[in-house]
């Protein structure tokens, strides 16, 4: 007789597609184990980190989206910011006058106070040669006057060149636009360069014959359209939009 074979053993353990579902099973559970940790955020060091940022103030051109405690705080004390900003354009507006009248200055140098600030406007005689771009030595009493006071007070200002519509056409001023521009930044580096002034507080603007504040109808009025403006800037005054806030 043919001896009969033995049927094969089963395999000892579990199968091999149960420890490679187990394996699978195991890898999910533990991915969403740590989607559950990751979501869950430590208050207490949140809050602390949180703190720290508004203490440095190292937010204070990209504000938080972390809502203060006190979120009126903050807005009262950019109001009184503004305010205190404010009674200074008042106190260099009389500063100036006065220093006008003592100088016999009236009449070549107006003072006002607007919406946009403090607006100082300077004719021409008092700054430049016609047709030139180069500070009088006679124009740096004044502006020297100004500067001091703008190194006490944090406040942009704005420089704007005019002319009048006569047209001009020179080697370096080609026209008015260049000629109303260069006087504008001449101004600015004058008092920057003196003072040691923040150059990043100003801004220089030509206009050329753009912006007459009388029609252009003879001597007189050319004159007075030759000018140059500077703007010591109220803090709630929008230049962008001409709106007051």
């Amino acid at each position: 007789m043919k001896p009969r074979r033995r049927s094969p053993e089963p395999p000892k353990g579990a199968p091999r597609w149960m420890v490679t579902f187990s394996d699978l099973v195991t890898l999910i559970l533990v991915f969403f184990i740590l989607l559950f940790s990751m979501s869950q955020i430590d208050l207490m060091k949140f809050q602390v980190i949180s703190d720290s940022f508004r203490d440095k103030q190292v937010l204070d051109f990209q504000p938080s989206i972390i809502p203060a405690e006190n979120p009126g705080q903050n807005e009262d004390i950019k109001e009184n910011e503004d305010s205190g900003q404010s009674d200074s354009l008042d106190e260099l507006l009389m500063e100036i006058q006065s220093f006008l009248e003592e100088n016999g200055l009236e009449k070549v140098i107006v003072a006002n106070r607007t919406e946009r600030g403090v607006v100082l406007v300077l004719q021409e005689q008092v700054l430049f040669e016609s047709g030139d771009a180069s500070l009088l030595d006679s124009s740096y009493l004044f502006l020297d006057k100004v500067g001091a006071l703008l190194a006490n007070m944090p406040n942009l200002v704005k420089v704007e060149g005019h002319t009048d519509d006569r047209p001009i056409t020179t080697y370096r001023y080609p026209s008015n636009w260049e000629l109303s521009a260069a006087r504008a930044s001449t101004v600015i580096r004058y008092l920057t360069e003196s003072h040691n002034l923040d150059s990043h507080r100003f801004m220089a603007i030509g206009y050329g014959e753009t912006r007459p504040i009388v029609p252009n109808s003879g001597p007189e009025n050319w004159e007075k359209n030759r000018r140059v403006e500077i703007i010591i800037s109220d803090p709630k005054f929008d230049e962008d939009t001409n709106i007051h806030k």
